[in-house]
């Protein structure tokens, strides 16, 4: 594990594919996740001020995130999900999830130089695509995300993103905001800058075993010799 602070490019900035996840690393999604969390918790008959840190929702599949949050059952974790997913779709707008500042640039940059990019997350990959029709940035090459039943972890969603690009993990490296991204990407054989963009709970990336440490999407972009 290293963590460079824009001091030169990674080991992996030559890679020709960089994966990307979505919330927390290109979208910043957080106050968008929180306050429909808020919500669905209320509904379900949850205080949400009593059931502890709602970022533990941002990064897993929601199924799991309410599972581990509240120590409930599939079924009980679904019927959240199910309302979580209700609100959002109504409540939420474009505003409500801008780009995490330094991306826009970046993704331009590794396009301009012939990189290829893609997005591998753990949201529902309909929603994920609808959300960045809705976002000023330049084009993926693909978006992979959860299909249910299915496809349904982090790196199930990394190896399907490798798999549209007819590439190897040699061939690529993954950029992520949580523990699972390193997880999942490892799980894949595929090496992770883990980015601190203000989800990741402190020492979360030197935990999980990040390959490479950032502080922000510019500190991203210089690692990748940009």
């Amino acid at each position: 594990m290293e963590e460079r602070k824009g001091g030169g490019a990674c080991p992996f900035a030559a890679r020709p594919v960089v994966l990307f996840d979505f919330d927390g690393t290109v979208a910043d999604t957080t106050g968008a996740v929180l306050t429909t969390a808020r919500a669905a918790l209320a509904r379900c008959g949850y205080d949400p001020d009593s059931v502890g840190d709602l970022n533990y929702l941002i990064g897993p599949p929601l199924l799991d995130g309410f599972a581990g949050l509240l120590g409930v059952d599939r079924a009980e974790a679904m019927r959240l999900t199910d309302a979580y997913r209700e609100i959002f779709n109504v409540a939420v707008t474009p505003a409500d999830y801008p780009p995490n500042p330094g991306v826009p640039r970046l993704l331009a940059g590794l396009r301009e130089r012939g990189t290829r990019i893609a997005i591998a997350t753990s949201r529902l990959e309909v929603t994920a695509l609808e959300m960045l029709s809705h976002m000023d940035l330049p084009p993926f090459e693909t978006v992979a995300g959860r299909v249910e039943p299915g496809r349904d972890t982090k790196a199930d969603c990394i190896a399907e993103a490798l798999r549209r690009l007819g590439a190897s993990p040699d061939d690529a490296v993954m950029v992520g905001d949580r523990e699972h991204d390193t997880i999942g990407a490892h799980a894949c054989g595929v090496p992770c800058i883990g980015v601190y963009t203000g989800t990741a709970r402190s020492g979360e990336h030197e935990r999980a075993g990040a390959d490479v440490i950032a502080h922000g999407m510019p500190e991203v972009a210089a690692l990748l010799g940009l």
